[in-house]
């Protein structure tokens, strides 16, 4: 029985580069690629006041095709002999490097580009870039507008949604989905005779390749590439009203699917071997909205503030998919799956929870949970922070709904795929003083990320004979050998009620666990187990607060207000008073500023369409019906008791999405793989551009050993525990403050600042903890104290500088007898030496050290050293062997002829050989 193997390539979009023109009549928008060897035009008509009426002719252009195409257009529209007009009429408008969309409010359509980009992560030779600024460009012209009084109102409600915060997008690596997702074949390959002999699918090996070693392969019955293009997830797709308009009618590489949420990207250097730790989290369209607005879910079964995050490991030695290793780790948080809401029209801290809609059977939560067994699989893990047990009822009654509800479902769904339900109250336990939430969130954390498993893009290592990751059993049959990769079926879903301070804790120890077991599937770790306080970690603790500053900003309007150190109970006393203002300023803006918000995230959504003679957004009461689309349907919902899809059920453990995996489009390649259009490589290095290493993405993103290593330390291993870490990020700022998060102020998530800047912030953070922890003034030398036994219970900051033993790993006491013999030994040795001088006045010997003479006037006095004659007679041999143009005048020291020859040539380059002597 043949292997045979199907390589594909993800197809690259050819249009990175926009160049857009303009006339009276029409808008000409130019793309190209990166080595602009290919072209596409696409016109736009400005004559229409109302309709978007676009034109793309699908051919592509070569470079010199596109100059003669836009020479004639230009040409075209100069005036005619004896008229008047400009010489030229065809003005450039702005450079772009894609298209978001089109939009349209009560009067014409506009066109909205990007025109900032910044890389922001790497997977593979494949890049993420977040979007900087966008420009909105009114299509039709000045002469057949019809002005609107309420048109500038909607243009600046939908200006408010800031593109350049927290929007990603790429042009090959499909975003929406994740890494498992990406690199999984598709069926119709599978199932599809001509590629495949159904007898032999099993042997099949999958390899998604695209570098360019691989690209000169040959086409042969064992090997077969094919490129693709996915068919995004509609779910995290925040762009999709506004493609709607030219899907379907333009070419594939014009269209560019964004996705609102949070990349983050940091490299842990393994002594030198970069490993980069990449951190996707992608928000759901699905009932989006902000805090207090939007509350458990609509009767479609999406929930409010729903985001998956995506942990991926790769090992950046190698970048390409097929023979680098890939591991990643999936987890999402969503609210309560219930009708559930607070009313915020009365000014109290902490509105009550009411149950809006009964609903005894579920079908709310049948239809949620339905939805994620089809995207990941089981078995689901929802881990519910909420508290259980309330001095007055808040909070409690959300778990007791949650519960009931999964209980009741599971009573419908095969044992070993029932859901499982972990309760956790971690506010109740962070109040006990001798408590330790995070360890009880680990061996939580340990037990979900074994039961789902990690994603592993090549076969297990060899491990002692046989073929394992730590933590997860080989499946059956394959305890010899496994030549297929781990897949994760299932999910951890993760919930507080809002889904920000608590979630984004459990969700770090989650992702803490699942590194890892992440670094033992890459080799770099025998076992899984990751202390705090390592380089590591508290990179890792980093980008998780990122994380959850983003999404909390999104979702909440401010940053996180518990963060993983006061779980951890190492947040200095000072972090209270900086928590107290977060809370208020995100009970302002969820007050006064949310039902804005919320209008304007429905009109970006398409949810709302401006009509004319319909009544304004900010009008309306509510937007209820606007998310609840279904109240206007009389259908009956389907069964109470099959709240699964049989489709869904039959694929199970896996994943349905996975399973029944489609493509947007399919291309077969022939023998040569060499064109752009699949060359990941070329896209990603650019030999046909000038480039400046340091401008590279590589060095801007975090790294540990330039951010998080100490600065004077003799362990360079990221896995070893700092008793007192250097170059803290939270440290940079008096007074403990927290820096502000950089995805929140326009830059890079994943950006660090240039070692200038880190270095003097640090040493101005240092010196400021001396001086305040001596107890005196500047000049006071700091108490130095000994931590406590236990290094995860120490604060941070606690100590401004540390004994000698704690740094370098030493113990004082008394040194042992063989030290002392070997002391005796040196100082013996040092004593015998013929290196001594005498020193006058002194009754002792000194010894000269290299660099250190006696202080005193002597040091000036020295002895006219003793030369030997036989020495002296050499030397005067030389010198007057120069003098006289080489003759011999030692019978002790013969020359050649040669050496003669030599020697009078070179001498009469110079005009007085006497100086030579």
């Amino acid at each position: 029985m043949s292997s045979h193997r199907i390589i594909t390539h993800p197809i690259i979009s050819c249009i990175q580069k926009i160049a857009v023109y303009e006339t009276k009549a029409r808008f000409y928008l130019m793309g190209s690629n990166n080595t602009q060897t290919r072209f596409r035009i696409l016109k736009i008509d400005r004559t229409d006041p109302k309709e978007l009426i676009i034109i793309d002719d699908n051919y592509e252009y070569s470079q010199d095709q596109i100059k003669d195409l836009v020479k004639m257009i230009d040409v075209g529209n100069r005036p005619k002999a004896g008229q008047r007009g400009p010489a030229s009429v065809m003005s450039p408008v702005v450079s772009a490097f894609g298209i978001v969309g089109f939009v349209r409010f009560l009067e014409g359509y506009y066109l909205i580009v990007v025109t900032k980009r910044r890389r922001v992560a790497m997977v593979g030779h494949h890049t993420i870039y977040k979007i900087v600024d966008t420009n909105m460009i009114y299509i039709p012209n000045d002469g057949v507008r019809q002005p609107h009084p309420d048109e500038q109102k909607y243009y600046r409600m939908f200006q408010s949604i800031d593109l350049s915060s927290n929007f990603y997008f790429s042009y090959s690596y499909d975003i929406t989905h994740t890494l498992q997702s990406n690199m999984t074949l598709p069926r119709c390959l599978v199932e599809n005779g001509e590629y495949f002999d159904e007898a032999e699918f099993g042997d099949a090996a999958t390899e998604s390749v695209d570098d360019r070693q691989c690209n000169n392969v040959g086409f042969n019955d064992d090997k077969q590439e094919f490129g693709i293009r996915n068919i995004p997830n509609r779910k995290f797709v925040w762009n999709s009203y506004l493609l709607s308009q030219i899907e379907g009618r333009l070419h594939p590489d014009w269209i560019l699917y964004v996705v609102h949420g949070f990349v983050g990207q940091s490299n842990v250097s393994v002594f030198g071997r970069p490993i980069y730790v990449t951190l996707i989290a992608r928000r759901s369209n699905k009932f989006a909205g902000t805090r207090f607005l939007k509350r458990g879910a609509n009767f479609d079964g999406d929930v409010a503030n729903e985001v998956e995050t995506e942990q991926m490991v790769h090992d950046s030695g190698l970048s390409s998919l097929v023979k680098s290793r890939f591991s990643s780790f999936v987890q999402m948080r969503g609210s309560v799956p219930a009708y559930w809401s607070q009313d915020v029209s009365k000014m109290v801290p902490k509105p009550a929870i009411s149950f809006n809609i009964s609903d005894p059977y579920a079908e709310t939560a049948g239809k949620h949970f339905n939805d994620v067994l089809r995207r990941y699989g089981s078995p689901i893990i929802v881990l519910n922070l909420v508290k259980k047990r309330e001095k007055k009822r808040h909070e409690s009654a959300l778990s007791e709904n949650l519960k009931a509800s999964v209980d009741y479902l599971n009573q419908f769904l095969p044992p070993q795929h029932h859901i499982i339900y972990l309760s956790f109250d971690m506010a109740r336990m962070n109040k006990k003083k001798e408590a330790n939430v995070m360890a009880h969130l680990g061996k939580k954390a340990y037990k979900a990320v074994c039961k789902v498993g990690i994603f592993q893009s090549q076969p297990p290592l060899n491990r002692g004979g046989r073929w394992e990751t730590p933590g997860f059993p080989a499946p059956p049959g394959h305890h010899s050998t496994m030549t297929t990769p781990l897949l994760q079926t299932g999910i951890v879903r993760v919930n507080c009620v809002d889904c920000l301070d608590r979630t984004n804790t459990a969700q770090f120890a989650l992702g803490k666990c699942a590194l890892g077991l992440q670094l033992c599937a890459l080799g770099i770790l025998e076992d899984g187990n990751l202390e705090f306080d390592t380089d590591c970690v508290r990179m890792l603790e980093n980008l998780y607060e990122d994380h959850g500053d983003t999404l909390a900003l999104q979702y909440g309007g401010s940053q996180l207000v518990h963060r993983i150190r006061t779980y951890r109970k190492t947040a200095p006393w000072t972090s209270q008073g900086n928590d107290i203002m977060t809370t208020l300023s995100r009970y302002y803006r969820n007050t006064f500023s949310d039902a804005e918000k919320q209008h304007t995230m429905n009109l970006f959504l398409g949810l709302f369409i401006p009509e004319e003679g319909k009544m304004p957004i900010w009008e309306q009461v509510t937007d209820y019906y606007l998310h609840h689309p279904s109240t206007y349907s009389k259908k009956r919902l389907g069964k109470l008791t099959q709240w699964w899809d049989r489709k869904v059920l039959e694929c199970l453990p896996c994943s349905c999405d996975e399973v029944w995996k489609e493509c947007a489009q399919i291309v077969k390649l022939g023998s040569w793989v060499g064109d752009d259009q699949v060359d990941a490589y070329l896209d990603y290095y650019r030999p046909h551009e000038f480039s400046v290493l340091s401008d590279d993405s590589a060095y801007k993103i975090s790294h540990s050993v330039r951010d998080f290593m100490p600065h004077f330390t003799t362990n360079f291993s990221p896995f070893t525990v700092r008793v007192r870490p250097g170059r803290r990020r939270e440290e940079s700022s008096s007074g403990g403050e927290r820096t502000k998060n950089p995805s929140l102020t326009g830059q890079s998530s994943t950006s660090s600042t240039n070692s200038s800047d880190d270095s003097s912030t640090n040493a101005a953070s240092e010196s400021s903890e001396d001086e305040d922890d001596g107890g005196g003034g500047k000049g006071a030398m700091p108490t130095l104290q000994p931590p406590p036994p236990s290094s995860d219970a120490t604060p941070l900051h606690s100590a401004p500088l540390l004994p000698m033993g704690h740094e370098y790993d030493l113990k004082a006491g008394e040194p042992s007898r063989a030290s002392l013999m070997l002391y005796k030994r040196y100082s013996m040795f040092g004593r015998s030496t013929p290196l001594q001088m005498e020193v006058p006045g002194a009754s002792n010997q000194q010894v000269l050290v290299a660099g250190k003479f006696p202080t005193d006037s002597s040091s000036y006095c020295t002895t006219k050293p003793q030369v030997q004659s036989a020495s002296i007679d050499i030397y005067n041999s030389y010198i007057e062997r120069g003098l006289f143009s080489g003759t011999c005048l030692s019978s002790q020291l013969p020359l050649q002829e040669k050496d003669l020859t030599l020697y009078k040539r070179d001498k009469s380059e110079f005009s007085d050989p006497a100086s030579g002597a």
